[in-house]
């Protein structure tokens, strides 16, 4: 499925209500089914201009019009607290009224999604105790909003503060069977099998000896990532360029990896030798899963139509990862060589005839110089009559 980056659109999280009878909501509604960014920040200026309360529009010119990260932070922090204002004054509202539940609905929304837009923020200006306690409250005060992937900003910013266990007792919660995956969820879990073993790992050493029983679970959980989205290593490795992430993306595509790379490469390079690891097994996974495309080891096979949705996703000047590479047999590749040779010279010795036949008569000419060399060579050194007897055979 295609979901968004790092908490996914506004417009998309949480739309204004429809006829709410509020000039600045119009607005707003206006604002976001817009294409063109400089009207949306038009329409939301506009919006504020007419009702200085309107939460979406403080959210989307955080979004979109503020320069730096603590303006933007500013504009978050106000739509928050409108929100909670407007939820604080729902208690009085009479619960069979329609279009306050609705407005309730989308108060609600909003305030999930700018408080975690500030704790974004917050990781940003590098305040990580106040962005891990404002997603923590969040996930706790909100657990079905579980589908808007609020703990993979949290597992993020546990990395950052390099509290493993603490990220561990998280994956144990959500990196269940009975849970979606993503890219977050598979190579954290990887990297806190890896971060063990790598610091003392010899690929010499491993050749000889084998695997330790901790090496091996390590490979395991590379592998279990490296089959959900084979993207991602060559974007840690620096195989290829990381560019800044879409603005969605796409579970198991090469936009997911874009995204998960842009955040998490910097956590990989603060576990020594966890890149070498990585790229001495990484590419071990291919041989588990023959027809990636027929049957998946872990997961559901690898979804064909990805690269389409890929290009889509990601800007023209991205070279966008394929998987799995159509790689043609050596045999039919020679095969299809040969008989475009033969057709040209074909075509060729029909059209200019007489140039190729003095072209041929050449080529004859300097293939058989090494030949008569040798010939010469040869009946300078054996004897007349032996010379004789192999010329007449």
């Amino acid at each position: 499925a295609v979901v968004s980056t790092q908490s996914g659109h506004y417009g998309r999280v949480c739309p204004d209500v429809a006829g709410a009878g509020d000039k600045a909501d119009e607005l707003m509604a206006m604002a976001w089914r817009s294409i063109d960014t400089e009207k949306r920040i038009e329409l939301a200026l506009q919006a504020v201009t007419s009702n200085s309360n309107c939460a979406s529009a403080h959210i989307l010119l955080g979004e979109e019009c503020a320069a730096t990260v603590p303006e933007a932070d500013k504009y978050f922090r106000q739509a928050l607290k409108i929100a909670d204002n407007n939820i604080r004054k729902f208690v009085s509202v009479p619960s069979h009224d329609v279009k306050a539940n609705s407005l309730h609905r989308r108060d609600i929304n909003i305030c999930v999604y700018a408080r975690r837009r500030v704790a974004m923020c917050l990781r940003k200006m590098g305040k990580l105790k106040e962005c891990i306690k404002i997603t923590r409250e969040l996930i706790k005060e909100f657990p079905l909003m579980s589908v808007l992937h609020i703990h993979e900003n949290l597992i993020e910013a546990l990395l950052a503060q390099k509290a493993y266990n603490d990220v561990q007792a998280l994956l144990t919660r959500y990196d269940d069977l009975t849970l979606p995956k993503s890219a977050v969820i598979c190579y954290s879990a990887a990297l806190l099998k890896i971060r063990p073993v790598c610091e003392k790992f010899f690929a010499d050493v491993t050749v000889k000896k084998g695997l330790t029983t901790h090496q091996f679970d390590a490979v395991e959980a590379l592998q279990r990532a490296v089959e959900f989205n084979p993207h991602v290593p060559q974007y840690l490795l620096e195989e290829k360029p990381i560019i800044l992430p879409p603005e969605h993306l796409l579970k198991r595509g090469d936009s997911e990896a874009v995204a998960y790379s842009f955040y998490h490469a910097a956590h990989w390079k603060e576990v020594p030798g966890s890149i070498k690891f990585l790229e001495c097994f990484w590419k071990d996974t291919f041989k588990l899963i023959p027809f990636p495309l027929e049957k998946g080891k872990l997961f559901h096979p690898y979804t064909s139509g990805t690269e389409e949705t890929d290009r889509e996703l990601l800007p023209l000047f991205h070279d966008v990862s394929v998987y799995p590479k159509k790689e043609l047999p050596f045999f039919l590749v020679f095969t299809a060589g040969l008989c475009l040779f033969t057709l040209s010279l074909a075509l060729l010795t029909h059209f200019y005839p007489i140039f190729m036949g003095e072209l041929a008569r050449i080529a004859l000419e300097y293939f058989a110089t090494p030949f008569a060399m040798i010939a010469e060579h040869l009946q300078a050194l054996l004897p007349q009559q032996v010379w004789n007897l192999l010329t007449r055979a």
